[in-house]
C-alpha cells in the first residue's frame, strides 16, 4: 500500500495466534501481544487464556500515528498473572518491522511468522488499514513503559531462565534464581506484586529439582503454598497458583513417596478442575497423563483406609474421574472396597449398599471380552454375598453365585486366578445350602474346594484360607447328615489352617471360633471334656482378637454359646447355662452385625431357654420382635419386606410362642403387648407414616409439620422403589430411602423428647392397647406350640385367660377339614346337608368358642354385646365367627344359640389398627356412595359373573337417595377408573373377580376390565376420609400361608388406606346367591334413614349379623359364612336402648332422667356422660325372633319396647354401639 503516510494513521487489528509454545515450558495464565511505538509508550492486547491447541483469539484493535516513528516491535509475550503484572512476563517471540512492510499485506488478514520456539513457529493473524482520522473507540490502549528494578529483574530472571531450558545450563538456573529471589527480597509482605515474586522463585527451583540441579524441595513447596494463600478462591489468578503446588506435592511424593502429598494433591485438583474451562491449556495439562492422571493413579496404590477422612479422599478422587475416564473403574473399585472395610469395622448397612452400587458400575464399564471383567465379577458377587449374610436377602446369594459362575469360566483349567475363584464360588455354594439344604450345592462347593487344594500346595499363601473353607464345608455336611468321618475332617482342616496362620492375620479369629464350633460338635458325639475346654479356649482368644465394634464378634459369642451350652448338657452346671443365655444376649444385641444372624441367634435363644426353662426367655422373645421390626424398617417397599419376613420362615410363631410365654409366666398384659408387637408388622411399618399428629400439631407445630413432610418422602420412596426391576438401580433407591428414614428417625426421636410422646410410635403397651376395647371385648386366639389359649381383654381391668383344650396341631388338622369342607359344599346344591360342615362348625364351638363364651357371659355378665376377634397363626384360616352347637336347649324350649346368636362379630388384624382407625373416624365427609362392578373380565381373567350387573342394580335402589351416588361397570370399570372411584368416594362396593396371591399376596387384586387392580395399588392410596367397603368378591379377607400373621389380604389393605369398616370374604363367593345376603345387609344398613337420617359405617357389623339371619332359607351355610366383618366401630352417635319398667316413666323428663340412670347403672361411660337430650321418641314395639338379653358389667335390663333417643339433633339408634334389649 504505497504513498505518503503523512497525516495518516493505521488501524492494527490483533485476531488470533497459533503455535504460541512458551520458552520455559511454564504454564502461562494467559498470552497478550505487545506493540512498542518508541522508546516510551506501548500497546498491549488483552491478556486471553491459551487453548489447549496453544492458540488464542484476541479480537483487539488498535489505532497508531503511523508518523509517531519509521518503525514499530511486535512481541507475543505470556503472562503469569491475570491481574497485575509484574514486568512484561516471558517472551515468546520479537520481530523489528517498518510501516511499509506491515501494510504490504494489504487489507486482508495475513499471518505474521515469529522465529521457531521448541521446533515450533509461532504465529499471529493481523490485519491493518489506513484510516484518515483518530478512533480510539476500538479499544486504543497505550501504558507507558515500566522502568523500575524489580520489573527490570523479573524480566532478566524470565529471560535466564528460558535460557536455562534451552541449554540446561546451570549457571543460567542459578542466575534466574538469584534474579528472582532479588525481586521477592524488594517485595516484603503487604507488597502487591510478593505472590508474583514467590511464584517465580517456586517455579524455577521446582524445575532445578526435577532436574535434579536442586535438592530442596521443601522450600520450594512453601513458596508455593504462601503464593497460594494470597490468591484465595474469587482470585482471578487463584487457579493458576493452585496448579503450582500440586506439581511441587506430585513431585515430592514421584521421588519420596509421600502419602499425604498425593492425597493433598487429589484435594487441591478437586477445587483445580472446576475453575478450569474446557478446552483451556491449563485444563488439558491439569487433567492430562502427567496432572490428574498421575494423582488419581498415587491415590489408588494407596493403602485401604477405612476412617471417614479417607473415604472422604476416596470420593474425591472418583469424583476426579468422570464417566468414560480410563480410571473410574479402578477408583470405584478402590472406593468401594474403602467403604466395605468401613461396613466390616462398624456395620452401617449402608456403606455395604454404596459399595454393591459402585461394583455394579465398574461391571458396566467392563464389558464381555474386557481384560479386567473377571476381577470387577468377583468384586461385585463378594459385596453382594457379604450382603446377603447382613440382610439376608435370596437375590443378592443367587446373583453372587451367578457372577462367581461367570468369572470361573474366564478362568479356565491352568490359569493363575482359578484357585481363588474356585473358592469364591465354593463359599457361596456352601451358603446357599445353609438356606436351602439342597445337599448338590454342599457336595459341588466341596468338589471346587478339593480342586482349589490342589493348586495352593504346601508353601502356597493362601492354602490356609482353602483348608478353612474345606473344614467348614465338611462340617456343614456333618450338620446335615451327621456322619462322623465329615466332623473328624473339618477339625483336621481347622487345625492345619490355624496352623498356617500367622498370629497377625486378619482372618484368624474365623478359625479359632470355626475350630472351637467343630470341637463343640463332636463333644457333643464323644462327651470328650478335653474338646469343649478347647472350643471354650479357642472362642475366647478369638474374641480377644477382635474389636468391640468388630462384625465378627456375634459369631465367636454364637460358638462360645454353643459351647457352653454343650457342656451344660452333660455337666448340667447352672454357671455354664447362665454363661450360654448371656452369650446368646451379647451375640443378638451386637449393634454391627447384619439383623438376620442377629434374628437367627435371638430366635434360638428362646428355643434353648424354652428348654431350659431359663428365666431370659421372655426377654429374648422381645428381642426376636425388636430385631425383626429394625430389619423390615430397613426394606424400601411392601414387597421386599415381606420377602425380608418369609425368609425368617423358622420365627414364624414367635409372636403366639411370646404370647404363650407370658401367659405361663402369668403376665398376661405383657403377652398382649408381645403378640400385637409380633402381628402385623409390615402393616405397622407402613401405618408409621400415615399417623394421626393432632396432639403434636397442638404441641408442636414446626415439628408436626417436619414429621409429615418426612413420613411423605419415605412413603414416596418406598411406593417408587416397588416397581424398580434393575439391580442398580434398586440398590439407589436402597440408599435413598435409608438417607430418608434416617431423617425420618431423628424427627421421631425429637418427638420423644417432647412431654407427654415419650412412646410415639413404639410398640404399645397395655394400657394403650385396651382402649382398642372401648367399644366391647377384644378375643386374641394364641396358637402355640407350647399351648393354645384365649385371651380377653375387656373394657376396663386385667386381661382373661382362657386355656383352650386343643393342640397346634388340631388346630392344623381342623383347618385343612375345613378348608376341604368348604371346597366340598361348593359342589353340592342349596338343598343337599353339609353335614362335614356341621361337624366341624360343632367342633369349633366346643372345643374352642364355648370356653370364651362362658367367660363372657358368666364372669364378664356381656351378652348380645359387640366382641372383637384377633386370631393369631392358624386360627386366621378357621372361620370362628361361624361357630355353632347345632344342638337343642336341654329343656327341648329351642335350639341352643351360636356365637352371631349372642354376639355381632368382627375381625380385626390388630388392637392398633382399631386404635388407628377410630382415630381417622374424628373427621367425618358428606358420603358418597360408588358401585363399582366387573362381571365381563378380559380374556384369561376367568368366568363372566351374570349376576354383578342384577346386583349393582339392587344396590343402586338400596342407597339412599340422599347420598350422591354413581355406579361404574363394564368398560368403565378399569382399574384407573377403580382406583379413582375409591378415592373420592367414602363407600364404596365392589363387586368382581377376587384373587388372593398365595406366594406374593401384595400382588392379589380385583379383576378389571383392563388391568388387575392390586392391593399394591390400594396401599398406595391415602384416603382418610374413606369410611365403607363392601368387597362382594371372592378371597378379599384371607392371608397367606407363609407369613399368617401378617394378615396381608384385600380387606386389610383397603382398611390399611383408609376404610373404617369392611366386608370381605374368606372364600370363593357365589354371586348367584350372595345377593341376597347384599340386599339384606343394605335393607338392615339403611333401615332408619327414611326419615332423614345419616349413612353411619359403624352399623355395618350389626347390619350383616342381621343379614345373614335373614337369608338363612335363601343362601347355603357356606356362603353364608364367607362375610366377614372386619375393622372397628367408630365413635357411638346411635343408640338403641331397651328397658323394662317403662310405666315408671310416664312423662318425657321422667323418662330421661331414668335412662341417664340406667346407663349409669350399667356403667357405660360415655353414654351416662350425655347431658342434653333434645327430644325423645318412643319406638313401636318389636318382637325379636329369641329373647335376646342384652347387658353390660353386671347389669342386666329387659325392655318391653324400644326406646330411640335424639342427642343433639342426631338420632341414636341400636346397631351402633352396645346394644341392651330383651
Amino acid at each position: 500500500m504505497p504513498g505518503s503516510l503523512e497525516s495518516r494513521y493505521i488501524r492494527l487489528e490483533v485476531i488470533s495466534g497459533k503455535n504460541l509454545r512458551v520458552p520455559s515450558e511454564r504454564i502461562p495464565a494467559g498470552i497478550y501481544v505487545s506493540i512498542n511505538v518508541d522508546s516510551r509508550r506501548r500497546w498491549k492486547s488483552a491478556i486471553s487464556v491459551l487453548s489447549f491447541d496453544e492458540s488464542v483469539a484476541w479480537g483487539d484493535t488498535v489505532t497508531l500515528s503511523s508518523n509517531a516513528s519509521p518503525a514499530l516491535s511486535v512481541e507475543i509475550r505470556a503472562s503469569y498473572e491475570l491481574g497485575r503484572m509484574l514486568g512484561g512476563g516471558e517472551v515468546i517471540g520479537e520481530l523489528q518491522m517498518s510501516w511499509d512492510e506491515l501494510l504490504d499485506h494489504g487489507d486482508h488478514p495475513f499471518d505474521l511468522s515469529f522465529p521457531a520456539v521448541h521446533g515450533v513457529q509461532p504465529f499471529i493473524t493481523l490485519k491493518v488499514a489506513v484510516v484518515h482520522a483518530w478512533d480510539d473507540q476500538n479499544g486504543t490502549l497505550f501504558d507507558a513503559l515500566v522502568d523500575c528494578k524489580i520489573a527490570r529483574d523479573t524480566d532478566a530472571g524470565h529471560a535466564q531462565f528460558a535460557s536455562y531450558m534451552k541449554r540446561k545450563n546451570v549457571s543460567g538456573l542459578n542466575d534466574a534464581m538469584e534474579r528472582f529471589q532479588l525481586v521477592l527480597d524488594q517485595c516484603p509482605v503487604g507488597h502487591p506484586d510478593r505472590a508474583t515474586a514467590l511464584t517465580n522463585l517456586a517455579w524455577v527451583r521446582l524445575v532445578g529439582y526435577i532436574q535434579n540441579d536442586v535438592e530442596d524441595i521443601d522450600t520450594t513447596t512453601s513458596l508455593f503454598r504462601d503464593a497460594l494463600a494470597l490468591r484465595p478462591q474469587h482470585h482471578p489468578d487463584h487457579p493458576l497458583p493452585l496448579y503450582n503446588l500440586t506439581e511441587a506435592l506430585n513431585w515430592r511424593h514421584d521421588k519420596k513417596g509421600t502419602a499425604a502429598d498425593i492425597c493433598e494433591a487429589a484435594q487441591l485438583y478437586h477445587e483445580l478442575l472446576p475453575l478450569c474451562p474446557e478446552g483451556t491449556y491449563l485444563r488439558s495439562i491439569a487433567a492430562g497423563e502427567n496432572g490428574v492422571d498421575y494423582v488419581i493413579g498415587g491415590c489408588n496404590n494407596l493403602p485401604t483406609d477405612a476412617s471417614d477422612e479417607g473415604i472422604h479422599l476416596r470420593r474425591v478422587v472418583l469424583e476426579l474421574c468422570p464417566l468414560g475416564h480410563r480410571l473410574r473403574p479402578r477408583t470405584l473399585h478402590q472406593l468401594a472396597q474403602a467403604v466395605e472395610a468401613r461396613f466390616y469395622q462398624q456395620g452401617s448397612i449402608d456403606d455395604l449398599n454404596t459399595s454393591v452400587q459402585l461394583r455394579r458400575e465398574a461391571v458396566s464399564l467392563r464389558p464381555e471380552g474386557h481384560a479386567d471383567r473377571d476381577a470387577c465379577l468377583n468384586n461385585l458377587a463378594f459385596s453382594l454375598m457379604s450382603r446377603f449374610k447382613h440382610q439376608g436377602n435370596h437375590n443378592d446369594l443367587d446373583e453372587a453365585i451367578s457372577l462367581y459362575q461367570e468369572a470361573l469360566h474366564l478362568y479356565p483349567v491352568g490359569h493363575e486366578y482359578r484357585d481363588r475363584s474356585l473358592d469364591n464360588l465354593g463359599g457361596a455354594l456352601v451358603e446357599r445350602f445353609n438356606e436351602r439344604d439342597d445337599i448338590e450345592d454342599m457336595t459341588r462347593a466341596i468338589n471346587l474346594y478339593r480342586e482349589a487344594l490342589t493348586l495352593r500346595p504346601p508353601g502356597h499363601p493362601h492354602r490356609e484360607t482353602t483348608l478353612n473353607n474345606l473344614a467348614v464345608a465338611f462340617q456343614k455336611r456333618y450338620d446335615k447328615l451327621q456322619v462322623s468321618e465329615d466332623l473328624n475332617e473339618a477339625i483336621d482342616q481347622h487345625r492345619e489352617s490355624l496352623r498356617l496362620k500367622r498370629l497377625d492375620n486378619p482372618e484368624r479369629h474365623r478359625t479359632l471360633h470355626n475350630l472351637g464350633s467343630a470341637l463343640c460338635s463332636r463333644f457333643k458325639e464323644t462327651q470328650k471334656t478335653e474338646d469343649v475346654e478347647e472350643a471354650i479356649a479357642l472362642c475366647q482368644e478369638s474374641l480377644a482378637a477382635l474389636s468391640s465394634l468388630h462384625p465378627d464378634r456375634c459369631f465367636s459369642y454364637m460358638w462360645l454359646q454353643k459351647a457352653y451350652l454343650s457342656r451344660y448338657w452333660i455337666l448340667h452346671d447352672p454357671a455354664d447355662l447362665s454363661l450360654a443365655m448371656e452369650n446368646f444376649r451379647l451375640a443378638s444385641r451386637h449393634s454391627t452385625q447384619g439383623f438376620p444372624q442377629r434374628i437367627f441367634r435371638a430366635f434360638y435363644w428362646t428355643v434353648a431357654a424354652e428348654q431350659h426353662g431359663h428365666g431370659s426367655v421372655l426377654e429374648a422373645y422381645s428381642t426376636v420382635l425388636e430385631l425383626l421390626d429394625a430389619h423390615l424398617a430397613t426394606r424400601s417397599s411392601a414387597t421386599s419386606r415381606r420377602e425380608a419376613a418369609t425368609a425368617f420362615h423358622y420365627a414364624k410363631t414367635v409372636p403366639a410362642d411370646a404370647a404363650s410365654c407370658a401367659i405361663r409366666c402369668d403376665n398376661l398384659p405383657h403377652a398382649i403387648e408381645l403378640v400385637e408387637q409380633g402381628r402385623g408388622q409390615q402393616w405397622s411399618l407402613a401405618s408409621r407414616l400415615r399417623t394421626p399428629v393432632e396432639d403434636l400439631e397442638s404441641a408442636n407445630p414446626a415439628l408436626a409439620h417436619d414429621y409429615l413432610e418426612l413420613s411423605k418422602l419415605v412413603s414416596n420412596a418406598a411406593q417408587s422403589s416397588a416397581t424398580i426391576t434393575d439391580r442398580a438401580a434398586v440398590d439407589r433407591a436402597a440408599i435413598e430411602y435409608r438417607r430418608l428414614t434416617r431423617q425420618w428417625e431423628a424427627a421421631v426421636a425429637e418427638i420423644r423428647d417432647l412431654r407427654g410422646f415419650s412412646r410415639f410410635l413404639l410398640p404399645p403397651l397395655y394400657a394403650d392397647l385396651q382402649v382398642a376395647a372401648r367399644q366391647g371385648p377384644i378375643i386374641i386366639f394364641i396358637a402355640s406350640q407350647y399351648s393354645c389359649s384365649a385371651l380377653i381383654v375387656p373394657t376396663s381391668g386385667d386381661p382373661h385367660h382362657v386355656p383352650l383344650p386343643v393342640t397346634l396341631t388340631d388346630l392344623k388338622i381342623l383347618k385343612d377339614r375345613f378348608a376341604r369342607a368348604i371346597r366340598e359344599a361348593s359342589q353340592m346344591t342349596p338343598t343337599q346337608s353339609r353335614t362335614d360342615l356341621i361337624v366341624l362348625l360343632r367342633i369349633l364351638w366346643d372345643e374352642i368358642m364355648l370356653p370364651i363364651v362362658d367367660v363372657l357371659r358368666h364372669h364378664l355378665k356381656l351378652k348380645y354385646c359387640r366382641i372383637w376377634l384377633c386370631p393369631t397363626a392358624a386360627f386366621t384360616s378357621i372361620p370362628l365367627h361361624a361357630a355353632h352347637p347345632f344342638q337343642t336347649k336341654p329343656d327341648r324350649s329351642g335350639k341352643e344359640p351360636c356365637l352371631e346368636d349372642l354376639y355381632i362379630c368382627s375381625y380385626t388384624p390388630t388392637l392398633s389398627a382399631l386404635v388407628r382407625s377410630r382415630q381417622l373416624m374424628k373427621k367425618r365427609m358428606p358420603p358418597s356412595f360408588v358401585a363399582i362392578g366387573q362381571g365381563q373380565p378380559g380374556a384369561g381373567k376367568g368366568k363372566a359373573l351374570l349376576a354383578v350387573d342384577s346386583e349393582l342394580e339392587l344396590v343402586h335402589k338400596l342407597v339412599p337417595a340422599t347420598a350422591r351416588h354413581t355406579t361404574i361397570s363394564g368398560d368403565a370399570a378399569t382399574r384407573a377408573g377403580a382406583l379413582e372411584a375409591l378415592q373420592q368416594n367414602t363407600w364404596v362396593h365392589l363387586a368382581c373377580h377376587g384373587k388372593q396371591d398365595p406366594k406374593q399376596p401384595y400382588n392379589s387384586h380385583f379383576v378389571m376390565r383392563d388391568e388387575d387392580l392390586t392391593l399394591l395399588d390400594i396401599m398406595e392410596r391415602d384416603t382418610p376420609h374413606a369410611e365403607f367397603a363392601f368387597l362382594s368378591a371372592c378371597h378379599t379377607a384371607v392371608g397367606d400361608e407363609e407369613t399368617p400373621d401378617e394378615v396381608i389380604h384385600l380387606a386389610a389393605g383397603l382398611q390399611f388406606s383408609g376404610f373404617k369398616s369392611v366386608i370381605g370374604t374368606l372364600w370363593q363367593v357365589d354371586d348367584s346367591v350372595a345377593k341376597h345376603v347384599v340386599k339384606a345387609f343394605y335393607e338392615n344398613m339403611f333401615q332408619d334413614l327414611k326419615d332423614g337420617g345419616a349413612m353411619d359405617c359403624t352399623k355395618a357389623a350389626w347390619a350383616l349379623n342381621r343379614a345373614t339371619h335373614a337369608v338363612k332359607t335363601k343362601v347355603p351355610l357356606e356362603q353364608r359364612m364367607v362375610f366377614v366383618h372386619i375393622a372397628p366401630l367408630g365413635p357411638v352417635n346411635v343408640i338403641t336402648k331397651c328397658f323394662s319398667a317403662m310405666d315408671a316413666f310416664a312423662d318425657g323428663p321422667s323418662l330421661l332422667s331414668g335412662f341417664r340412670d340406667i346407663l349409669r347403672l350399667a356403667r357405660v361411660q360415655e353414654w351416662a356422660s350425655i347431658s342434653q337430650m333434645d327430644r325423645f321418641e318412643v319406638a313401636p314395639w318389636e318382637r325379636l325372633e329369641q329373647p335376646y338379653c342384652w347387658g353390660c358389667s353386671g347389669q342386666v335390663v329387659l325392655a318391653d319396647c324400644a326406646l330411640k333417643i335424639i342427642i343433639d339433633d342426631s338420632v341414636v339408634d341400636g346397631g351402633s354401639g352396645r346394644s341392651y334389649t330383651g
